[in-house]
C-alpha cells in the first residue's frame, strides 16, 4: 500500500475517533433547577415536621467572624 493511502486512511480514522469522542463529550452545563415545589432534588421524609426547631448557637457570630478571617491570605 502507497504511503499517501495509509495516511489518508490514518487521517479519516483520527477524524473519526475525534469526532465520535467530541460527541460523546458530556460535561455539565450550569442551568437552574426547578419542579413544581422547588424541592424535587431534596425530599424531606414524612416526619420532618414533628422535629423540634434547632435555634443557632451564641457563637454563631464569632464563627462566621473567625471563617472570613482565615479566607484572607
Amino acid at each position: 500500500m502507497k504511503l499517501e493511502i495509509a495516511r489518508g486512511f490514518f487521517l479519516a480514522g483520527a477524524l473519526g475517533i475525534t469526532s465520535f469522542a467530541a460527541m460523546a463529550w458530556s460535561e455539565p452545563a450550569p442551568a437552574v433547577l426547578s419542579g413544581l415545589s422547588g424541592q424535587e432534588y431534596c425530599r424531606l421524609p414524612i416526619n420532618a415536621g414533628a422535629e423540634a426547631q434547632v435555634q443557632p448557637d451564641q457563637d454563631l457570630l464569632l464563627l462566621m467572624f473567625g471563617l472570613s478571617q482565615g479566607l484572607k491570605s
